[in-house]
């Protein structure tokens, strides 16, 4: 029988890890809200992220938060880049578009965990000093990781912002009158293809801040993305595609439920219940819970 404590234990872990794992699913719901694409380089881009922080840390010897802005920009450059250079000539296809928009984003993410092996190797590194590394905070017998509690409140902070820049800016107007109709909004003059690279651009830019908020406290290797990848995808089809705040939802659910998976199933199986999560909700409501057919 487990104690009300353990049981508390289990649910803030989950509740602070769903928040990071919504804060790496969010820019992969956004692209495809916005574009009907599914970013097979998504985990890569994670990985980018992270291993980028590392390397501006051991540059450096700055703290991991401190270099986290820069981090983002970073990845802005590369959500950009990958637009300009593979995205948009992959929608160009006349036939067979999306899986052409599959397969583009696939290679891409194929190319990037090959070059990232062949640079760093596939040892594991980590960050050893940070100023969150190895603390915890005590709240009634319930320890909390100081790097999970930062990255919880990175997360709620960031969906705060996402939220008040689709709702009171010109480009979150831009975003969203795309995401509706992307042939009228050149009847109005938006540039459909600039926002569709600043979309990218601030996709990759969400997906490095969870990168730089995971390479505090997380082991970095070529192909750690892949593991955040799967979880991203269940994240946002259970929210509900191209849904931002289905992504927060989801991401909380999942972290809760693998939580609680690990009370039952041994901690190798706890993504069992996520997956089991994601199908009981699939025949119920194929389109995620707030997603729309």
């Amino acid at each position: 029988m487990i104690s009300t404590q353990a049981l508390l234990q289990v649910l803030a872990s989950g509740l602070l890890m769903g928040l990071i794992y919504a804060l790496i699913a969010v820019g992969l719901s956004l692209i495809f809200g916005l574009m009907d694409v599914v970013n097979f380089a998504h985990g890569e881009f994670l990985m980018l992220a992270m291993y980028t922080t590392f390397g501006l840390v051991f540059a450096t010897t700055l703290d991991p938060v401190l270099m986290a802005p820069l981090v983002v920009a970073v990845m802005f450059g590369v959500g950009v880049s990958v637009y300009a250079g593979v995205v948009r000539f992959a929608m160009r296809a006349t036939t067979n578009q999306g899986m052409v928009q599959i397969f583009a984003t696939f290679g891409l993410a194929i190319l990037i965990q090959g070059v990232a092996q062949y640079v760093f190797t596939p040892d594991f590194k980590s960050i050893s000093h940070t100023w969150l590394g190895g603390k915890t905070l005590n709240v009634g017998g319930v320890f909390l990781p100081w790097p999970q509690i930062y990255g919880g409140v990175i997360s709620l902070a960031t969906f705060a912002g996402l939220y008040l820049l689709i709702t009171r800016t010109d480009f979150g107007k831009a975003l969203e009158a795309t995401r509706e109709d992307q042939g009228a909004v050149a009847l109005v003059g938006i540039d459909r293809n600039r926002v569709f690279a600043l979309g990218w651009g601030l996709g990759a830019a969400l997906v490095g801040l969870a990168g730089a908020v995971l390479a505090i406290f997380y082991y970095i290797h070529p192909n750690v993305g892949g593991t955040f990848a799967l979880i991203a995808y269940v994240t946002v089809a259970l929210g509900g595609f191209g849904s931002i705040f289905g992504a927060l939802v989801a991401g909380v659910v999942v972290g809760l439920v693998e939580a609680l998976t690990t009370l039952i199933l041994p901690p190798a199986l706890k993504s069992v219940g996520i997956y089991a999560l994601y199908l009981g909700v699939l025949f119920i409501r194929p389109s995620g819970l707030f997603g729309r057919l």
